[in-house]
């Protein structure tokens, strides 16, 4: 088990024992938006590692491909070696592209999609516990707990959704916030719908039986 899955144990035990003693605290609703959050908008998210990315290289196919973002955000292309890629735009590294090639092609012309991406850390929504698929999400603009559970599957059988809570660091700080996910999700109730932020931890705890 890894140091980081070790402190979120550690952390849920202790928001678990904190919300049994003390006033709950929560988040006010999310505003409602005329769109929903894009999980990989091209203008502003950041790549990062783990991420795949498909490199086209206008009419030179033997440059293009898919390639990965390695442990230490860099890529590996002919031609032009190895690139920085994390923490930048899809548009930003294609433009880096474009002038690493010019020695070697006239008038290059490179694209970057990401095909499958999480972004950087500090740019993730991580979900631990009792969802389908509890891993790491990307980040959007205007994301909700609505749209991160969406992106995770819903809540498992076993889920305790109503004692979940949202782990935020705020003025150096880890703050904790209760979110009523099994009135938002299984009872329809739009008003426990609130905002998610970049560096957010949802935890979700097993129902006692």
């Amino acid at each position: 088990m890894t140091g980081f899955f070790v402190r979120v144990l550690l952390l849920l035990a202790a928001v678990v024992l904190v919300a049994g003693c003390s006033e709950e605290r929560t988040l006010p609703p999310a505003a409602i938006s005329a769109s929903p959050a894009s999980y990989a908008s091209v203008s502003d998210y950041r790549i990062g590692p783990g991420d795949q990315l498909k490199i086209v290289v206008w009419h030179n196919a033997d440059l293009s491909g898919e390639v990965p973002v390695r442990p230490d955000g860099r890529i590996s292309m002919p031609l032009v070696g190895d690139v920085v890629a994390a923490g930048k735009t899809p548009m930003d590294l294609a433009d880096e592209l474009n002038n690493k090639l010019k020695p070697y092609i006239k008038d290059p012309l490179v694209t970057v999609t990401p095909t499958q991406f999480v972004g950087p850390i500090a740019r993730q929504v991580r979900v631990i516990g009792e969802a389908v698929q509890p891993r790491a999400i990307p980040y959007s603009s205007n994301m909700t707990v609505l749209d991160v559970m969406i992106a995770v599957g819903g809540l498992t059988r076993y889920a305790d959704g109503n004692r979940a809570v949202i782990v935020r660091a705020e003025n150096g700080k880890q703050q904790s916030y209760h979110v009523h996910l099994d009135s938002l999700i299984r009872d329809g109730d739009v008003g426990q719908n609130v905002a998610v932020q970049p560096g957010d931890i949802l935890i979700i705890p097993q129902r006692f039986f």
